[in-house]
């Protein structure tokens, strides 16, 4: 009987903590006994090569899942180089003392055609989250001897002879029975183990194959038998690792489509290949469609990682900057650092320098999408152009020149979609600032009363509809040393120095009426002026420079909105007769001029998209107007 050995290197408490603490995800121990399976037959393959040893190859090579229901047994097995007894106990006695570690250290380095995997010298230890005991039955190549090694944990292992067919390894895992809180049946399922395989272990280099039952239909019969048939599980030849040249659009497509469950093919694919300090394979897509929970809490933004072909993590997120955050793809990098389970990445200098690397390339796309296909680059940016000003406006403006050219918007002149470039170079030559204006639509803005007048004397306006435009602005502050101005706020100075003069004496001879109209509106203006922005219309409600009046809708409608209001200055116009009956009233009733200006701010207020405050008072007013006017 073999001699009961315990771990070492206070491996118990090592193991329990492995167990219960390190793995998030149990279903990881096939990974990772995979992932020693595919480094054993790299070290045979290696040794092949280096030593001229005939009659070993790559393809004769694979990994072999068996699954015995009756006794609770599933079994991975490889034709690899194998252990001898020494080498059970040294990696399998004493945890995190790994040999792919050592052998990865001693490769050549110009051998590039072998790829070890494993790095930790725990991996293996994964087993007992899913079985509560484990044998491993393994032969050197060249040796004689097999031995096996066996563990419940409990109270250390066994290595004793035993007889073994061929060098390589098997690890029989003595699953659990099921608990309350844990199915165990689950990896008993050969549906089951094959999903695993193709998430986790799908581009291994060496087929994974497994005993599948299947139904056929009988010859000459309505009838189905079982069949079994032995299946192999991963493809091996990951995509991104195969020349660009050589990948079709309808694989690319199709890719995309099967591994981010998306129903259209991608608007862009980015496929990348770094060598260097730090090398690493990335394949990168931009969707054609705006996901569902695209713009809410529940999405999680990330970059599928690997490494070595090895699924790793499903949302590395320090991989791509919010920003881009639309990005769906992943990365295979065999440079980074990860911590002993292999599931989270450690923040290194090796990952900031890929994730700086992604950015910059997937800026370097934009900007070609947007010189060279404006069509895509549009349709693109229909569907996350929000998300690029938002990412201006939550870095405080820090992005701002890594986004601004890439913001489209759209133009009241030339009636489309244009970029801040654009609109710079069909200014007028004596404009000093880039107007723009908010509303819902561009036909509603476009029907606002202060838009008119800017139009007529030539000036271009950018029509911003979405709820971060104003803050976005506020970010951007200028560009190209252009100021950005709210035609609805603030003084816009585009009077000739005549219309200017004409204007101030206007003011002066109706001084009186317009301080009795601003009496009148005490509680809801700060202020009534004379217009020097209306051409046609009657009147205009513009804000006072800080908060304009998009920015307090937009503040005021979310959940802890705390009524902000903007200052409300009620402008009219000189040339229209509603100042014509103005002045009148005020000469002959001074006592209506409340009511005249209680109708002309409701007016202004409904103009601005506002509610009133009393619309039954409103109303009212209104008719009693008419009723008047025939009197």
């Amino acid at each position: 009987m073999a001699e009961k050995k315990q771990f070492k290197a206070e491996s118990k408490r090592l193991l329990d903590l492995m167990i219960n603490s390190i793995y998030t995800h149990k279903e990881i121990f096939l990974r990772e006994l995979i992932s020693n399976a595919s480094d054993a037959s790299d070290k045979l393959y290696y040794k092949a090569l280096t030593e001229n040893i005939g009659g070993i190859s790559r393809e004769d090579l694979s990994i072999q899942l068996v699954i015995d229901k009756d006794k609770r047994i599933l079994s991975i097995i490889d034709q690899g180089i194998g252990m001898n007894e020494e080498e059970l106990e040294e990696h399998l006695g004493t945890i995190a003392n790994s040999g792919s570690f050592e052998f990865k250290n001693a490769l050549d380095k110009g051998q590039t055609d072998v790829d070890i995997i494993g790095q930790f010298g725990v991996g293996f230890y994964s087993a007992f989250m899913v079985a509560s005991q484990v044998e491993v039955f393994s032969k050197k190549y060249g040796d004689e001897k097999g031995y096996v090694w066996q563990s419940d944990t409990s109270d250390g292992y066994t290595i004793k002879e035993c007889a073994y067919p061929s060098h390589g390894t098997r690890i029989n895992l003595y699953l659990k029975e099921n608990t309350d809180d844990e199915n165990y049946d689950q990896y008993l399922d050969e549906y089951e183990i094959q999903r695993l395989v193709k998430k986790y272990s799908d581009y291994v280099h060496y087929p994974i194959r497994m005993d599948m039952t299947t139904s056929q239909k009988k010859e000459d019969s309505d009838e189905y038998e079982q069949v079994i048939e032995n299946k192999t599980l991963n493809s091996m030849v990951p995509l991104w690792k195969r020349p660009k040249k050589d990948i079709s659009e309808e694989e690319y497509n199709e890719f995309y489509k099967d591994k981010f469950n998306d129903f259209s093919n991608p608007l862009k694919v980015i496929h990348n290949s770094v060598e260097g300090t730090i090398s690493y394979d990335s394949l990168l897509f931009i969707p054609s469609t705006t996901p569902m929970n695209y713009y809410s809490q529940d999405y999680e933004k990330g970059l599928q990682l690997y490494s070595r072909g090895v699924f790793i993590m499903d949302k590395a997120s320090d991989l791509v900057p919010e920003h881009f955050r639309f990005v769906k793809g992943l990365v295979d990098s065999q440079d980074l650092s990860l911590n002993i389970s292999r599931e989270i990445l450690q923040h290194d200098r090796q990952l900031k320098v890929i994730a700086d690397k992604i950015e910059k390339r997937i800026q370097s796309e934009l900007e070609k999408m947007l010189k060279n296909d404006r069509e895509k680059y549009e349709e693109f940016f229909k569907n996350f152009g929000l998300q690029l000003k938002f990412g201006i406006y939550n870095s405080y403006g820090m992005l701002k020149e890594k986004l601004q050219d890439l913001l489209l918007y759209y133009s009241a002149n030339q009636k489309k979609m244009i970029t801040l470039k654009e609109y710079l170079d069909a200014m007028k030559e004596d404009q000093k600032e880039i107007y723009f204006a908010s509303g819902e639509t561009y036909d509603k803005i476009d029907s606002l009363p202060t838009v008119e007048l800017v139009k007529d004397k030539g000036f271009d306006i950018l029509y911003l509809i979405d709820n971060v435009d104003e803050f976005c602005m506020q970010m951007l502050r200028d560009y190209q040393e252009k100021t950005f101005k709210n035609i609805n706020q603030g003084d816009l100075d585009i009077d000739s120095d005549e219309e200017k003069k004409e204007l101030e004496k206007v003011h002066e001879d109706n001084k009186d009426l317009l301080e009795t109209l601003k009496e009148a509106l005490k509680e809801q203006v700060q202020d009534v002026k004379i217009s020097s922005r209306l051409k046609t219309h009657p009147v205009c409600l513009v804000s006072g420079e800080g908060v304009s009046f998009e920015m307090e809708k937009v503040l005021n409608a979310m959940p802890d909105g705390q009524n902000i209001k903007a200052g409300r200055i009620l402008e009219i116009n000189p040339n229209h007769q509603i100042f014509v009956a103005l002045q009148s009233v005020f000469e002959k009733d001074k006592d209506k001029i409340n009511d005249y200006a209680s109708l002309l701010y409701n007016q202004a207020l409904l103009i601005e998209g506002f509610s009133i405050d009393d619309p039954v008072k409103f109303s009212n007013q209104v008719c009693q107007l008419m009723v008047d006017a025939n009197k």
